[in-house]
Order: structure tokens, then C-alpha cells, then sequence
């Protein structure tokens, strides 16, 4: 049985997703400060860069023209104000949960459980992870674009129509991010299950296929030969793909992870999280093959353009989050009593990880927003290095991000000034757990 709620008027059921979403992900949206490096290196860089090329794809290997662009001016306006920064985020991120929505309304989908699917969406660890980090830009633009073409696809009868949509979508998808290149894939897994569109499906795949080919052709130079930036973790290797795609899978109900790249920490934790994920499985395949086939081919074409990089991480299964949350909805109505334990458990775990993971970065940017300026005010008052230490009860990893090739931080130079050291070591400041640093020899407080 479906949970008894109702949803009101068809017309304004995506508004009340979208506004159910934005508030459940208030902590998100109310973050006062930022998660990580990339947020304060890209605000330096909108005040030092009026914008990045849009033809420099040659040299390049991480050519997003659209998301490094709208990222800076979104900095430029937003950035002193963290709140409505993120705020802005976690709505367009709702704002998918909506079109997840309505996607799964026109696939046939009661109003009931596609509500539940979207709102669930948002509370996974790679929604909620997504939609609280700002460096994410990339991934809300590819998803918002792959639904959006689902919608045409299932509204649109002309075939010639969808496929130049889904030309044009895919190709501002890609100029977001190169996890686009998952579209005409997904596409592909669509017609295989969905035969009654089957002809606007193939439109679809062309479409996309054709923006996605053409893109790649005319960024092979850079993705043979430009350097990673990023190291390993973008050099890519076939041997990487079975153990990619099992950590997305496991990830989600270890509701003591943060971060999907740390999911072998532990064996115990990993083991329950492989039995519950097979369980959801078996319960999915017998209350719907079809969509039992959709979660896991579908959650394949996803996430196959980051299975063979080096290193797993949320952002990179937020499109696989979309994809099998709506799955996951669907299936209830047909399941058993025992699926349906099997999929309550799993969900369960799922969003008691989201939550986790979405108080976990509003306490990070609660750090960071007295950090930051403490350290900025150190940097600017003396000459010299300064050398910090954590102090026993903080979290050296947050402060590691948080001082990783930062130029500046409100105008004050910090690179080649800042030394972060191990805790105990020598020291001007110690960095107490809320971020505040104390003079090693005064043990004056300074915020």
C-alpha cells in the first residue's frame, strides 16, 4: 500500500515538490560558509578573470566553458553571502527533484510515488552532497539537461523535434560537464525498455549521440594529450570499472561515510551494504523486471563516463542518485511484503546518509566561515609564514581542504604564507574544532 497523502492540483504538484525539496534541504541552503578549496580558489579567480574562454579546447583537458563561466559570476555576486549562494543551488537542485518529478509522471508513474521518488532523490548522499557543494555546478547542469530531454521525449510525438532537442540539450549539457556523454546512453537504455516511444527514443539517441560525438572529435587533441590536472584520479583505466560501479552501489546505506572515495574504510560496513543492495535487487526484479532492468542499466549508463577514473565520489553518482531513486519509487506499488522490507531498508539507510552528509557540510561551512577570516586576519597583521597546527579534537582533513592552493582569501595573499603542520608539531596558531585559531604561546583567542 502507498503512503496516504495527497498531492494537490496536477498543475501545481511540481511546485509543491520543488518547494517540499528546498525545504527539507534548509541546512544545505543555510550553510554560512563553504565546503572546500574549490569555492575559495574559484571566487579568486572572479575577481582576477573577466571569463573563461570558450574556444580553448585544444589545451585544455577539463574544458567546461558553461560551468566555469556561471560559476564565476555567480561568485562574483554570491560569494560574501554563502547563504544565498547556496541557496540558489539547492534550489535549482529542487528544481531537478521537480522535473524528476514530472519525468516520472509521464512514464506512467501515480503522483504519490513519483513525489516520494523525487523527494527522495534530494535526500541521498549524492543529491545532498551535490547540492551543499558549490564546486558542483558541472553535474546540476548535465542532470538538468538529461531531464529535460526525458520530458520532450515523452511529450513530443515529432521524432525530427526531439532530435534536435536532444542535439541541443546534450551539447550544453557537455559544454557543463563530460559526464554528459552518459545522455545518448541513457537514451539508448530507454528505447530498450519503453517500446511504445520506441521511435522517439531513437530520434533521442541521434540527437545526442551526434552532439556528443561532434564534441568529443573536436576535444580529442586535449583528452589524448593536455595534462590532469587532477593527477591519477583522471588518468582512466578499464580495471577501474567493476570497482567503481560496485562503490556507487554500496555507498549509498553506509550512513557513516561522508565521502564515496572512503567506502573500503571498513569491511564489516561494506558487507551489510553489498547484502542490502543485493536484497534491494532481487526485490525490484520481482516486483517489475522492467524496472528492475532500468535500475541497473540504466544506473550502468549513468555512471559510465566516471567508472574507469581513479577514485569514486558523490557528485559523480548524482545522476545515478535521480535515476534510481525514481526506480526505486516505482517498484513499491508491485513489491511483496518481503520487497518491500528489503526496499524500505535500504532506503532508510539511504536518506539516514543524506541527512548525515547534509549536517556534516553545514558544520564544515560553519568551520570555514570563522576559519577563513581568522587566518586571512593572522596572514595580513605579520610578516613571514605562518605555521598552523589542528588541535587534538579538530579535524585535521577539513583544514587540508580548506588551505589547498587558495591564492587569496578576501583579498589577502595567503598562498605561499600559510603552512599547515601535524598536530603537536611546532606552531604560531593552533586551529581549535570551530575553526577559531589561539596563538600557540598567549593562547589568545582570535576569530
Amino acid at each position: 500500500m502507498e503512503p496516504r497523502f495527497r498531492l494537490p492540483t496536477p498543475a501545481l504538484a511540481p511546485l509543491w515538490v520543488l518547494l517540499a525539496a528546498f525545504a527539507i534541504q534548509l541546512p544545505l541552503a543555510l550553510a554560512p560558509g563553504y565546503f572546500s578549496h574549490d569555492e575559495l580558489q574559484w571566487a579568486w579567480r572572479a575577481q582576477s578573470v573577466d571569463f573563461v574562454p570558450w574556444w580553448d579546447h585544444r589545451e585544455t583537458f577539463q574544458f567546461r566553458p558553461l560551468t566555469f563561466n556561471l560559476w564565476m559570476a555567480l561568485s562574483r555576486a554570491f560569494f560574501d553571502s554563502p547563504r544565498v549562494f547556496h541557496s540558489i543551488l539547492v534550489a535549482w537542485g529542487s528544481l531537478n527533484a521537480a522535473l524528476l518529478f514530472v519525468v516520472g509522471r509521464r512514464f506512467g508513474m501515480g503522483a504519490r510515488a513519483a513525489a516520494i521518488g523525487a523527494i527522495g532523490f534530494v535526500l541521498t548522499p549524492f543529491a545532498a552532497y551535490t547540492h551543499g557543494w558549490v564546486a558542483t555546478i558541472a553535474d546540476l547542469i548535465w542532470v538538468s539537461d538529461a531531464l529535460v530531454l526525458a520530458w520532450c521525449v515523452l511529450r513530443i510525438e515529432r521524432g525530427w523535434v526531439v532530435a534536435v532537442l536532444a542535439f541541443l540539450l546534450s551539447f550544453e549539457a557537455i559544454l557543463g560537464k563530460e559526464a554528459a556523454a552518459a545522455i545518448p546512453v541513457l537514451c539508448a537504455v530507454a528505447w530498450l525498455l519503453d517500446p511504445a516511444r520506441r521511435g522517439r527514443w531513437t530520434a533521442a539517441t541521434i540527437g545526442s549521440g551526434l552532439a556528443i560525438a561532434l564534441f568529443l572529435a573536436w576535444r580529442a587533441p586535449a583528452l589524448l594529450h593536455a595534462p590532469r590536472d587532477g593527477g591519477m584520479q583522471y588518468v582512466p583505466s578499464l580495471s577501474n570499472v567493476p570497482v567503481r560501479w560496485f562503490e556507487y552501489q554500496v555507498f549509498p546505506p553506509i550512513f557513516s561515510l561522508l565521502e564515496a572515495h572512503t567506502t573500503w574504510m571498513r569491511a564489516k560496513p561494506v558487507i551489510v551494504a553489498a547484502a542490502s543492495w543485493i536484497a534491494l535487487v532481487v526485490a525490484l526484479w520481482r516486483a517489475n523486471r522492467r524496472i528492475a532492468l532500468a535500475f541497473l542499466l540504466g544506473g550502468f549508463a549513468a555512471l559510465a563516463p566516471v567508472l574507469t577514473l581513479g577514485v569514486a565520489t558523490n557528485h559523480y553518482g548524482y545522476g545515478f542518485a535521480a535515476l534510481g531513486a525514481l526506480c526505486v519509487a516505482a517498484a513499491w506499488r508491485w513489491a511483496s511484503r518481503p520487497g518491500r522490507v528489503a526496499i524500505a531498508l535500504y532506503a532508510g539507510l539511504t536518506v539516514l546518509h543524506g541527512v548525515a552528509v547534509m549536517l556534516a557540510m553545514h558544520q564544515v561551512a560553519r568551520i570555514q566561515s570563522v576559519f577563513s577570516p581568522a587566518l586571512a586576519q593572522i596572514v595580513a597583521s605579520r610578516p613571514g609564514l605562518v605555521r598552523i597546527r589542528p588541535a587534538p579534537d579538530a579535524k585535521e582533513w577539513i583544514f587540508v581542504r580548506l588551505t589547498h592552493e587558495v591564492p587569496a582569501y578576501h583579498g589577502v595573499p595567503v598562498a605561499g604564507r600559510v603552512e599547515l603542520v601535524p598536530a603537536g608539531q611546532p606552531a604560531d596558531y593552533e586551529i581549535r574544532a570551530d575553526g577559531s585559531l589561539i596563538p600557540v604561546r598567549t593562547g589568545l583567542r582570535l576569530r
